[in-house]
């Protein structure tokens, strides 16, 4: 592939059965301006760093997000290859699943709503915003070079509110409902890993974590402290009429189990501890059924854990497998907050929230691709020498233990940079450039911008 390191032509050609050969060649300029481009993600921004500021045919460019016939689902089961085989080619896959607002204004956005906005609300004050409303699954994955663990997306599908079905005459399918066909679909495409979902409280609802059950995925969420809890149902005696019991006898709250003095707690060191490195808990443990008139019966593995220094609240955990470890459930829920790290990057590094489509076609596929940007240049990054991959962005003023993402999307810039700069002439009697040593203040300004 011509103007590409050699290292990254087959990862990125493996995209290229998504399209036909002509809207191919204007997604792959896309992709790698999406990848140079500071600032706003606009098709008019990325031809500019691609040197197609003078295509007279720019439109091309646009039909490739409001009219190409291409799959994004498919592109996210090939994402999602690349990055089981690169960061958990072993042992359980685990999956991090989770809602974000992209603020958007404008009457011709279908799909917007009105939703709280989790970034500039707190407890005490509530602030409302216009936007799109995006749930992303992503692959919880360490990464090596890194020394922690990132969230890497690769399916996003599109949650509209209430008011858009409404208007266009649609039935309306909440949060839940999306999220679960999202996972199930990612069942699907892996059927031989074992599948751990981590997600936040909004998703402890009786009938997802059922249906995820049946479908083979272990689900690890918040619990409520006053969750309705029982004891497994009572074998069945031979000759009783009537329809089978569902539970038990009625078990303490969680909060009770806090506050009882026979409540028997082990002390575990859970690692990664929100960032913190390894933290010393105090953890009980055991198993109950869930359950809720009308809604089905769900079997969990309750984890209650506190702090012995009273740094945070006891909180709750739950665990749709229960065969789990207590400590083992702790390690994988913290790694959801990666997953927040990663819309915060994608925002401040890869132009979510710049793009200006107004084409409902285009809007459902733009923020989808700029999400799986992230997972696509940590995936290049792998690609590269370890010398370049370990680089960090460091200044007497701003010490820095372990590369971030913004220093693996330099890394993946000096690259593509350096192999634009080098390019050899299509005529043979024209020898390749001399090699050219970028200045740090262009290298800087080139491969460290947003």
């Amino acid at each position: 592939m011509p103007g590409l390191p050699s290292r990254f032509a087959g990862l990125i050609l493996a995209f290229a059965p998504l399209f036909v050969h002509r809207s191919w060649c204007h997604a792959r300029i896309l992709l790698v301006g999406a990848i140079l481009a500071p600032g706003r993600r606009t098709v008019a921004s990325l031809l500019r760093i691609m040197g197609r500021a003078n295509e007279r045919r720019f439109v091309n460019f646009h039909r490739v997000l409001n009219r190409a016939a291409w799959s994004p689902r498919a592109g996210a089961r090939i994402l999602l290859g690349h990055l089981v085989a690169a960061f958990a080619p072993c042992g359980p896959v685990v999956l991090g699943l989770d809602d974000t607002i992209e603020r958007r204004w404008g009457k011709r956005i279908g799909a917007r709503g009105i939703y709280r906005d989790p970034v500039r609300s707190s407890d005490s004050h509530f602030v409302k915003t216009s936007g799109l409303r995006w749930l992303s699954l992503m692959l919880l994955a360490p990464i090596p070079w890194a020394g922690r663990v990132w969230a890497l997306p690769f399916l996003t599908a599109l949650v509209p509110s209430e008011r858009a079905c409404r208007e266009q005459g649609r039935r309306h399918k909440p949060l839940l409902a999306v999220g679960r066909q999202l996972v199930l679909q990612t069942r699907r495409w892996l059927p031989g890993r074992d599948l751990v979902l981590v997600a936040d409280s909004g998703f402890a609802a009786l009938a997802f974590l059922d249906a995820l059950s049946c479908g083979g995925v272990s689900v690890i969420t918040r619990l409520r402290l006053d969750a309705a809890l029982y004891d497994p149902a009572p074998p069945r005696r031979p000759g009783t009429i009537g329809r089978p019991r569902t539970k038990g006898a009625r078990r303490p709250t969680l909060a009770q189990v806090l506050m009882a003095e026979e409540t028997d707690w082990h002390r575990r060191t859970v690692p990664g501890w929100y960032g913190v490195g390894g933290r010393v808990l105090e953890v009980a443990s055991a198993t109950a059924v869930w359950r809720h008139a009308g809604l089905p019966v769900v079997p969990i593995r309750w984890v209650l854990v506190r702090d012995p220094d009273d740094r945070f609240a006891p909180q709750a955990l739950l665990c749709t497998d229960l065969t789990r470890d207590p400590e083992q459930i702790l390690t994988w829920f913290v790694r959801r907050w990666s997953v927040e790290v990663t819309f915060q990057e994608t925002r401040a590094h890869l132009g979510v929230e710049t793009q200006r489509q107004w084409s409902d076609k285009a809007i459902a596929r733009t923020t989808p691709c700029l999400l799986a940007l992230f997972s696509i240049v940590t995936l290049l990054a792998a690609r590269l020498p370890a010398r370049e991959r370990r680089k960090k962005a460091l200044a007497a003023w701003y010490p820095k233990a372990q590369p971030t993402f913004s220093d693996a999307l330099a890394g993946v810039r000096r690259a593509l940079w350096r192999e634009r700069a080098l390019a050899t002439s299509r005529r043979r009697r024209h020898r390749t450039k001399p090699r050219f040593a970028l200045p740090p203040p262009w290298a800087y300004a080139l491969c460290n911008a947003a």
